[in-house]
């Protein structure tokens, strides 16, 4: 009998944080486990080890921080970064947000690895801040992307229409579009809303960026007119970056009583069905989940009119647009949807139609795997 000598294929991911990759890519790492990889995941640690272990997938540590740090812990994060690929030696390796990215990109140039797979999504806060200081590092972290993701059997996926056009301008390698992490619908049902309490919520990491503070103005402009509406906000702060709210700030916002201050919930889905609206004014976004889910449970969104956000609703079907970083114009769009019950609803509705037809987690899988396994 002769000898199956065929060896197994190994897929490693290399991501900041052990938690996102649990929130945003996980079904990548399960679907190539049932198709028989070997499945390795190196990021940094919080409590999600053992949990991920657990899965079947082989977990390495990473000392990588989120947020600027100094050289010498940089330098470390990169060392790392090289020596767990070249231990590895992965047939794919997949580099997911940005100092994987760019570190990952730079190591593989001098590995001989089969697929080179980068997800950028979102070009991070550095493309949002004006200034001379952040067009410097802008022009400083296009030539690092030309390096470190311009080599051969690179691929790179992005998650909107502006970071696609961005990201060609700056390198020649296949960029595919996918719009965003993906929603598992069974999971986020769409149940009708009810008309007579309304609620408005808001969910996120609790960063400026994500405009918070002009959540919370336009809240306090609608009280005025709406004194029974409900203003929701879940989220935690986030030392790790840079635009993170402080605790001092999150005391000022329950002092202030516009909105209910929650933290994290890990039951989203619960949270949004309850809700009528959905907002998320952010500065700027890869697309994010947190309007799938929304979208999912069937609910109205009212967002910024920038990269990521747009992208991930129909403008005047599915959600509302607002100007960024204005409060006035924020509270404008959500009062057209408290007042309005038939929009809302039948917003909710494209919604819940937006998800089945372009973000189901099994479409989003599938194209992951046309890029890992040749077909794309």
């Amino acid at each position: 009998m002769k000898r199956n000598t065929k060896l197994t294929k190994k897929i490693l991911f290399i991501v900041n944080i052990d938690w996102f990759f649990i929130t945003h890519r996980l079904p990548l790492a399960l679907e190539a486990l049932k198709k028989g990889y070997d499945v390795y995941i190196a990021c940094g640690i919080s409590d999600k080890k053992e949990y991920l272990e657990s899965l079947g997938l082989k977990v390495y540590p990473l000392a990588i921080s989120r947020s600027g740090t100094t050289i010498k812990r940089e330098f470390k994060a990169f060392t790392e970064i090289y020596k767990v690929t070249k231990e590895i030696n992965p047939d794919i390796a997949h580099f997911i947000t940005i100092k994987p990215v760019l570190y990952g990109g730079i190591t593989s140039r001098f590995l001989n690895i089969s697929k080179k797979v980068f997800s950028i999504s979102g070009l991070g806060f550095i493309f949002i801040r004006q200034g001379i200081k952040a067009s410097i590092v802008r022009m400083i972290i296009k030539s690092m992307y030309r390096f470190a993701l311009g080599g051969k059997k690179s691929y790179v996926i992005v998650q909107n229409l502006d970071d696609k056009e961005v990201v060609k301008s700056i390198l020649n390698v296949p960029i595919i579009l996918i719009k965003g992490s993906g929603v598992d619908l069974n999971q986020y049902k769409w149940i009708k809303e009810s008309n007579q309490n309304i609620k408005v919520s808001m969910a996120c990491r609790l960063l400026k960026d994500k405009g918070v503070f002009e959540y919370i103005d336009a809240s306090r402009i609608l009280k005025q007119k709406f004194p029974n509406i409900e203003f929701e906000l879940y989220g935690d702060i986030d030392i790790g970056n840079p635009a993170s709210l402080t605790m001092e700030d999150t005391k000022k916002i329950k002092e202030n009583g516009f909105v209910n201050l929650y933290g994290f919930t890990d039951n989203i889905a619960n949270v949004f069905s309850d809700s009528n609206i959905i907002v998320l004014p952010s500065y700027r976004e890869g697309l994010p989940k947190v309007l799938i889910e929304a979208a999912s449970c069937g609910r109205a969104v009212v967002t910024t009119d920038v990269p990521g956000c747009r992208d991930a609703i129909e403008p005047n079907i599915s959600g509302l647009l607002c100007k960024v970083r204005d409060s006035k114009s924020l509270a404008e769009m959500i009062e057209k949807l408290i007042v309005d019950n038939n929009l809302r609803n039948s917003m909710g509705k494209s919604g819940r139609e937006l998800a089945e037809r372009e973000f189901d987690i099994s479409k989003i899988v599938k194209k992951h795997f046309e890029i890992y396994e040749g077909n794309i």
